[in-house]
């Protein structure tokens, strides 16, 4: 699963309610284009450049899966939406909004229209400050230097006054308050995009199902009645390995757990997938190992209709996952269903994410955070 990218992108304003205009910019960059998680003091700056009225700036960390040119044209939209008009003259103007994309990762960028690491910043005390407050482990990538480095040898002495703090937006969503939540839902529902995203954006440890590494899984999508008991008892053996472990190591450097599967998805797939006799000798088994595991504090389901699991299982391109019939994802969704309604102190969450692209489309996923806001608040 692919990392999302860290971008830092530079905000300034020096027309109209320049406050106003920076936590504008903030919230629509958060709700429409990436995840804002880390956001500087607001600095009160003089006009760099040309004479102008003193602007407000700050910087922000985005994450997201776009690309930094993608990322460059939504920015350039944003400050239309929010009145910056451009007009057609040399050098620098005052302007009701400004979003410079200042580092993509750690990576160079050189084209027609963008240059990252931005060729300026070393230069602009007004980017230095600010970056500074989001406690970067940054290394210029073609000065090789660190900020604190370019700091010292900035020839930049403006006088750049700290105004206020600015809220993040995530800062809402009080997910620290939990130790241990876990992500469910049907093959192919996003359980393992969202784990990895909430893992990222909140400072979380992520514990993801090992399900490829499972000898016994090509071999059931080819012969499910030779190969469902050991397969599931395969899983559940090493599902309760692996949260027993991750969950008794204690991460100094993490805030919280965030898991792409709960443990009781085994009998879910089980009772599926196995004869009577077997099931039978199954949840023998099960139940013993049940009483010993951690429940979550927060158990999220995300529910898909059947057709979008298949259209999602096709773009994935699993082999063994192809030939999965629309009848083996319904009782896989109904036994999740009867579970959930049968667990009356359980901590659950459903989210109907049928028409939700949460991996690709900001407004997804900010719907989700929104969703879960809202249960954490009940």
């Amino acid at each position: 699963m692919e990392k999302q990218h860290q971008v830092i992108l530079s905000l300034g304003s020096n027309q109209g309610n320049r406050l106003e205009n920076i936590v504008r910019c903030i919230d629509n960059l958060h709700n429409e284009i990436g995840t804002i998680i880390r956001v500087s003091k607001l600095y009160e700056t003089p006009a760099w450049g040309f004479e102008s009225e003193k602007f407000y700036n700050c910087a922000v960390i985005m994450n997201t899966y776009k690309s930094a040119h993608q990322i460059l044209e939504e920015c350039l939209l944003l400050e239309e939406v929010l009145g910056r008009v451009r007009e057609d003259v040399d050098g620098y103007q005052a302007r009701i909004i400004d979003i410079d994309v200042i580092t993509f990762d750690e990576e160079i960028i050189a084209s027609e229209k963008l240059q990252v690491p931005h060729p300026e910043m070393q230069n602009r005390l007004f980017v230095l400050l600010p970056m500074q407050d989001l406690h970067l482990d940054w290394r210029h990538p073609i000065l090789q230097k660190y900020l604190h480095e370019l700091l010292v040898l900035s020839e930049d002495k403006s006088n750049c006054k700290v105004i206020q703090n600015l809220e993040i937006p995530i800062s809402k969503l009080k997910l620290d308050h939990f130790n241990y939540i876990a992500i469910e839902g049907n093959i192919g529902a996003g359980k393992t995009t969202l784990t990895n995203k909430l893992a990222e954006d909140f400072n979380a440890k992520s514990v993801l199902e090992r399900f490829a590494d499972n000898p016994f899984l090509p071999k059931f999508y080819e012969d499910q009645n030779r190969y469902a008991f050991p397969l599931e008892m395969s899983f559940l053996a090493d599902r309760y390995q692996q949260i027993s472990d991750d969950l008794a190591q204690f991460d100094l450097f993490k805030d919280f757990i965030v898991a792409d599967y709960h443990i009781f998805k085994s009998l879910i797939f089980a009772k599926v997938t196995l004869a009577e006799d077997e099931f039978r000798l199954y949840k023998t088994m099960f139940d013993i190992i049940y009483k010993e595991m951690p429940k979550p504090d927060l158990y999220i389901y995300l529910y898909q209709s059947t057709e979008r699991l298949l259209e999602n299982i096709r773009e994935r391109g699993r082999s063994y996952e192809q030939e999965i019939p629309a009848e083996y994802l319904e009782k896989i969704n109904n036994g999740y269903l009867d579970y959930i309604k049968s667990q009356t102190d359980l901590n659950v969450l459903i989210i109907d994410v049928t028409n939700r692209d949460f991996q690709n489309n900001q407004e997804d996923y900010v719907f989700i955070l929104n969703e879960i806001q809202n249960k954490v608040s009940n």
